[in-house]
């Protein structure tokens, strides 16, 4: 490992999104751990991407298993440096969720991000350049019919990562969060049965981009964060939505213009 190579952990890391994030990390001569209960995936990523990423086949619901893979990533690259909290479930049925789903949704997007970072953060004190993204999204911000648990979750993890910022800023450690837009990710990719044309039809009009966003784009304002040209921006929130959040209910219709018609 180099010495001024970063060790890196990425929650979610199996995912497109996640794998841009590792794919930008390894480019720069950073170590980078996945952590992600998909293994087909994940393994696929690591070997992709080389001998600087490894795959660690985590459950971040259970303590003991986040605990033993953090601890095996500082044996292996002497600390942790960054974390990426990317991890989530889509599990969300709007007004029909169950109290079940909404406890399991909440423990994986929102508490096991607190827990995953609770235990991380002694390795991460007093090192150059600490620091931790959290994943929100445009979905904490507004209303999405049919949707109530995960937008629930990443409003709460906005303010999870101000507390974050706030505490953990005497130890040297910047907390900022990335709230995507529409990217084209794992779950799009699914739901669109991998129609990239047909889902930036279908997002053109919420975005002032007319697209989705490429996950690379999203891993680019992850690196800027985690970077020493940011090293004044904690507590804050990045938004990578191509333009979904500047936009009105009109959107990129002229509404008054019809007026004089």
């Amino acid at each position: 490992m180099s010495p001024h190579a970063r060790s890196v952990i990425i929650t979610g890391g199996a995912t497109m999104i996640g794998a841009a994030v590792a794919e930008n990390f390894a480019n720069n001569g950073d170590q980078v751990a996945l952590f992600d209960i998909d293994v087909a995936a994940g393994e696929e990523v690591a070997g992709r991407l080389g001998a600087a990423v490894s795959f660690y086949d985590v459950d971040l619901t259970d303590d003991a298993a986040v605990s033993r893979g953090i601890a095996d990533v500082v044996a292996r690259h002497g600390g942790v440096d960054v974390l990426i909290n990317l991890a989530c479930t889509y599990l969300d049925n709007g007004l029909a969720t169950t109290r079940a789903d909404w406890i399991t949704a909440l423990n994986v997007n929102l508490v096991s991000a607190a827990i995953v970072t609770q235990i991380v953060v002694p390795h991460l004190k007093n090192r150059r350049g600490a620091s931790v993204v959290n994943f929100t999204s445009i979905s904490g911000d507004v209303a999405q019919a049919g949707r109530w648990v995960y937008p629930a979750s990443k409003a709460a993890m906005s303010q999870l990562t101000r507390s974050m910022a706030m505490d953990l800023a005497p130890h040297g450690i910047r907390v900022n969060s990335v709230s995507p837009g529409w990217t084209w990710s794992s779950v799009m990719n699914t739901l669109s049965g991998g129609d990239r044309a047909r889902t930036d039809e279908i997002a053109a009009p919420v975005h002032l981009t007319g697209r989705t966003g490429n996950p690379s784009e999203v891993a680019a304002v992850v690196a800027f964060l985690c970077s020493d040209v940011a090293s004044i921006v904690t507590g804050a929130n990045y938004t990578a939505d191509g333009g979904y959040s500047a936009m009105g209910p009109e959107r990129a219709d002229q509404l008054m213009a019809q007026l004089t018609n």
